[in-house]
């Protein structure tokens, strides 16, 4: 009885990490690169053509980012399995991309077990990460299901209330400082409040945050 092969898609605008994953991934029987691109629009153009059963995504990419790449591409083919490549083991954009939709992560200077070990976990139905992240995807859903925030509004105000600038927050998801000053507009208007410091404390009180 001849197994499946694993069709693996790598999804990374550094060429030595891709390249480095690819040829670790390709010396394994069982494995196939069936693609590699260096930013999510091209990617998901191809998956009719590549049909993965598991991506490795970048976070930081040109163009669309691999959060919204995640979204986007869990929302078109929801049984493909997205693993997050990243540096920081527990920052909050390996945690966004896990609430997108990303079964797990793992690190950039992964060797080959650990990586063959992330995959094989993923297919098995688990979810590789550290304890830090796991307690943060708990905790989010602990918060208001009822809330009348959006995803994004939830976001920025969670930003907000950890006390970072319009510039910042504007940086750290990706979007204009002024698509932030209207998410915090629709904040106030939808929390009924006149205040960053109004609205924080409405949040944390309504467990919005």
């Amino acid at each position: 009885m001849i197994s499946k092969v694993t069709k693996v898609v790598i999804i990374e605008d550094n060429e030595v990490v891709k390249d480095g994953f690819a040829l670790l991934i390709n010396s394994m029987e069982g494995y196939d690169v069936s693609g590699k691109f260096a930013d999510c629009e091209s990617a998901i153009k191809s998956i009719q053509q590549s049909q993965p059963e598991v991506i490795l995504m970048d976070i930081d990419l040109p163009g669309m980012n691999g959060i919204e790449g995640t979204r986007k591409i869990k929302k078109m083919y929801p049984e493909i399995d997205i693993i997050v490549i990243t540096v920081h083991e527990d920052s909050e954009l390996v945690f966004e991309a896990l609430c997108s939709g990303a079964s797990g992560y793992i690190t950039k200077n992964s060797d080959y077990s650990r990586l063959l070990d992330a995959i094989n976990e993923v297919r098995s139905g688990g979810a590789p990460m550290s304890s830090n992240i796991a307690r943060m995807v708990v905790e989010s859903f602990q918060k208001n299901t009822n809330s009348p925030l959006t995803a994004r509004e939830t976001e920025v105000l969670e930003l907000l209330s950890k006390g970072k600038s319009y510039t910042v927050i504007a940086d750290e998801l990706f979007i204009h400082k002024e698509t932030v000053k209207s998410h915090i507009k629709n904040i106030y208007f939808k929390l009924q409040v006149n205040s960053k410091a109004e609205a924080i404390e409405k949040a944390l009180k309504d467990k919005l945050i």
